[in-house]
């Protein structure tokens, strides 16, 4: 089972995901894609970490997602990938345009092989006017595009709203 959790800022996508990751009853590894670069992102890590069950496996991970993810997958686990948002923030502001493509295909060719339970968590950006910087609105077209192709590859799509999860597809 392949989920895409999507939602906006604060919008309680992450901890949804983490229920959903929880009540899977699977032993859990979680794929943490943020990096501290400042002390707001390392007040964010911290809070997420403080929530998350020290049962769970932590693998933190950088531009090979797709690498970890075909690794990491098994019958008996729940990956649980929070977030695609600053994993593709990351590519964009570190990797050439090569590295960019190779990564967002290597994702998109290891989803559907992938066994196990897979959550996979994005923010949602495309719901507001366009961004007036170039490398905005460049981020929200890749990221656009990525959802709509990880949203035909995912047999779930939640959008979540108000910390209220909402089934577009399942």
């Amino acid at each position: 089972m392949r989920q895409l959790i999507l939602g906006g800022v604060k919008s309680g996508k992450s901890r949804y995901a983490e229920q959903l990751a929880q009540a899977s009853g699977l032993a859990v590894v979680y794929v943490a894609t943020a990096q501290v670069r400042d002390e707001e992102m390392q007040a964010r890590i911290a809070h997420h970490r403080a929530r998350r069950p020290a049962s769970w496996q932590v693998i933190e991970a950088g531009q090979n997602l797709a690498e970890i993810l075909q690794r990491e997958a098994r019958a008996d686990r729940c990956i649980l990938v929070d977030c695609l948002t600053l994993w593709l923030t990351q590519l964009l502001c570190d990797a050439d345009e090569q590295i960019l493509h190779n990564e967002l295909q290597a994702l998109l060719d290891v989803l559907p092989s992938l066994s196990g339970t897979i959550i996979l968590v994005s923010n949602e950006t495309n719901m507001g006017i366009v961004p007036l910087g170039e490398l905005s609105r460049r981020y929200c077209d890749e990221m656009g595009r990525l959802h709509q192709q990880l949203g035909g590859l995912c047999e779930r799509v939640i959008l979540t709203v108000a910390g209220l999860p909402l089934v577009v597809k399942s």
